[in-house]
């Protein structure tokens, strides 16, 4: 089985490792390891490579960081993993990775937020469960 866990390094992505260590056996599971920095602008000047953010250098290193850690975690747990830092749009890159390495599922937290928080900020869990072609699984921390 291939797991895409997305991580922003949240409590709420924290929640999402542990339910994977949980519920899924290690063998025969693959799980990609993925964060996403979004850059400020999504236009690049021309004569810029495309992608090409230098005010994300310092986002990569810490994603890679996350990444790694989050990775190592699910590794101990037995789990084949494999850590990703990815610049785009979250939503975006989420569902196109998941596309792309053929997915059977992704595991991402929902921050939960309601309201104007959810509009100004979006939902990345709620755009990539409408979005993608694979089964998601979201999960939320318990109410207190």
């Amino acid at each position: 089985m291939k797991i895409l866990f997305a991580t922003d390094g949240s409590n709420f992505s924290e929640a999402a490792a542990q339910m994977i260590a949980k519920q899924f056996r290690p063998q025969g599971c693959e799980v990609r390891v993925l964060t996403v920095v979004e850059p400020i602008t999504t236009a690049a000047m021309p004569q810029m490579a495309s992608g090409y953010y230098p005010e994300l250098e310092d986002q990569k290193r810490a994603a890679k960081t996350l990444v790694e850690l989050a990775a190592k975690i699910l590794s101990e747990a037995g789990f084949k993993t494999f850590p990703l830092v990815l610049a785009g749009d979250a939503k975006t890159v989420i569902i196109d990775e998941a596309a792309d390495w053929h997915a059977d599922l992704i595991v991402l937290g929902s921050h939960g937020r309601k309201g104007l928080g959810r509009f100004l900020l979006g939902s990345v869990s709620e755009a990539v469960a409408r979005h993608t072609s694979c089964s998601v699984e979201i999960v939320r921390l318990p109410s207190k």
